[in-house]
């Protein structure tokens, strides 16, 4: 069966597991102190353009998300994010459980905009009863987003400036962040990226790796004692070296930046034979993930061949179904998909 299912369905790049191979007998000390993660982490700053940025290398999306999250709010601030986000969907009320609420803005595409912010902002603190309710303390947004869409750099900077106005940070979560960098209609950088954002992580996990994401604290602003809220939270992992040389791989000869490009590429193929077939399009994606309008009953056939995501109901007759492209798609993948839709 070929699968289309999700952008973490293999294992990891060829090149990770190589040099994880290469390096499975080399003794060092736990817990990041290693000369694979030294060297991630100097090249995570040097791509983003900031010598002093604050780099910690976590093990997985949710752990980052309550980590950062968690420790950056006060007690009596909680985190504003758009309805349809990642925290606010499919954490398993993860940010709830350490005592911050999520405070939930409708969007479009997945996104939300300055002048939403702001207007939730203004209503908060009209409100003569605003001390008896969770302070909005940070702005967490997707890049790209649930649905994925990506943010101009026009809107990052204006989301930036609302955030700055209120004195929030404001925190991209990249679980799928060199999708969003590479896709064909992105105006921004990685540097950009760094340069708006608070703090934000760089997603392994669903770009490469076995497993992992490295985040960045940009303005100097990392939590004091980091590595204690980080284990105290379940986030570290004792053999850190096997995130440093993930890492160290990933952003060696633009391996990060080639995997989203090929699963890019991939997906425009997937959006051609799509529309070939005459399907029509929920969203136009111009990332790795594509939404497709599909009969139930068709949906449920496919699913003998193709592994896919059905995201939710259109109709009463039709389906909105999801194919994801990753750094282990084909052309041969693409190519037997065809046959079954």
């Amino acid at each position: 069966m070929i699968s289309f299912e999700n952008d973490y369905n293999t294992g990891a790049h060829p090149k990770i597991i190589e040099k994880l191979t290469m390096t499975n007998l080399e003794p060092y000390s736990g817990y990041g102190d290693d000369k694979y993660t030294k060297r991630a982490k100097e090249k995570i700053k040097k791509i983003c353009g900031i010598k002093n940025a604050e780099v910690e290398l976590l093990v997985g999306g949710t752990q980052t998300n309550a980590t950062v999250i968690s420790t950056m709010l006060n007690d009596d601030e909680g985190v504003i994010a758009v309805d349809s986000g990642h925290i606010n969907v499919h954490e398993a009320g993860a940010i709830e459980f350490t005592g911050h609420k999520v405070l939930t803005i409708k969007g479009k595409d997945g996104k939300l905009d300055a002048k939403s912010i702001k207007k939730y902002m203004e209503n908060f603190y009209n409100d003569r009863t605003y001390l008896h309710m969770v302070i909005p303390g940070m702005v967490y947004i997707s890049h790209p987003t649930e649905y994925g869409t990506i943010y101009t750099k026009k809107e990052l900077k204006e989301i930036s400036e609302v955030c700055k106005a209120y004195k929030m940070p404001l925190y991209i979560d990249g679980a799928r962040l060199s999708y969003g960098l590479m896709s064909k209609k992105s105006d921004i950088s990685i540097k950009d990226i760094a340069k708006y954002a608070d703090v934000f992580y760089i997603g392994g996990t669903k770009v490469g790796a076995l497993f992992g994401e490295a985040v960045v604290f940009t303005k100097n602003n990392r939590p004091k004692n980091y590595i204690t809220s980080i284990k105290k939270r379940g986030a570290l992992l004792a053999k850190g070296r096997l995130l440093g040389i993930q890492y160290d791989t990933l952003f060696t000869d633009n391996l990060y930046f080639e995997i989203g490009r090929h699963a890019i590429d991939m997906a425009e193929e997937l959006k051609k034979v799509f529309k070939e077939k005459k399907y029509k399009f929920y969203i136009d994606s111009p990332t790795n993930q594509q939404f497709v309008i599909m009969k139930k009953e068709k949906a449920k056939n496919l699913k003998r061949h193709v592994a896919f995501g059905v995201w939710e109901e259109y109709d009463k007759n039709h389906v909105v179904v999801r194919f994801v492209t990753t750094w282990s798609t084909t052309i041969e993948d693409i190519n037997e998909l065809k046959k079954y839709i």
